[in-house]
């Protein structure tokens, strides 16, 4: 199944839905329409119960150069709850991947810079081209990446987010992958193969077990040790009722 959106592209096939940004004049900027439409597509996949895995990419050059240059202009004229508001559109995007029963992977080529850093690493995975950059450059225009710093502090050591954003400068795939900002990276010419081999594997993983891990690994954030054990006692207890469950053990039995 395809569809087209003003600024999004939506392809559903196999178990694997792939949503594309679409503003390749922009760089896949951010603006008030893409959000929406972006939201509106991530929701779609997560009640589709044939989707096992969601990929975001990039239509183009770029994965997501940030916010559009008509809506920092707005930012700069808007009013507080003005502000308000658009901020809590935004902040919801970036919520929306790990409140997804999927696992949702952010497939990168070239520049996710600002809130385009900020959405890749929202999302369950990354992976990226070689090419790849990224980077939080707002401090450069006096702006603070102040939503995307729990996002980027959850992913990376305190020093190094700290020298990402009081800096501002990119930095290439093999370091983020270094650093622990991103999962992988694949030579230019070996990225559409290893991306599709990695959807596919994902799409065939136990959907209950992949929906109830990721569950438990984002409530357990924060929790004390005897209190993430409990949650996963929970957990497990539910695991073992699943079809899926029941399945796997019998074909194990069978193979001893």
């Amino acid at each position: 199944m395809s569809e087209t959106a003003s600024t999004v592209l939506v392809h559903t096939a196999d178990g694997v839905c792939r949503i594309t940004l679409n503003r390749p004049d922009k760089r896949n900027a951010l603006n008030a329409e893409l959000i929406a439409d972006l939201k509106a597509a991530l929701r779609a996949a997560d009640a589709d119960p044939e989707v096992r895995v969601v990929s975001l990419e990039g239509a183009g050059t770029d994965f997501c150069s940030g916010a559009d240059l008509s809506a920092l202009r707005r930012i700069a004229g808007a009013s507080v709850m003005e502000n308000v508001e658009d901020v809590e559109e935004l902040a919801e995007l970036f919520l929306l991947p790990r409140r997804m029963r999927t696992p949702v992977v952010a497939c990168v080529r070239g520049r996710a810079l600002a809130g385009g850093c900020g959405l890749a690493t929202a999302c369950d995975l990354v992976v990226a081209a070689e090419p790849a950059q990224f980077g939080y450059p707002e401090v450069r225009i006096g702006f603070v990446p102040a939503m995307v710093m729990a996002i980027l502090r959850r992913n990376v050591s305190e020093k190094r987010a700290f020298e990402l954003i009081v800096r501002g400068q990119p930095i290439g795939a093999g370091e983020a992958e270094r650093i622990g900002l991103i999962n992988h990276v694949w030579p230019e010419a070996d990225f559409d193969a290893e991306r599709d081999a990695l959807l596919k594997d994902l799409a065939g993983r136990s959907a209950s077990a992949v929906q109830l891990s990721k569950r438990l690994l984002y409530h357990s954030d924060g929790m004390g040790f005897e209190a993430a054990l409990r949650a996963g006692v929970d957990v497990n207890v539910v695991a073992r009722m699943t079809d899926d469950m029941k399945a796997g053990v019998a074909r194990f039995l069978e193979r001893g």
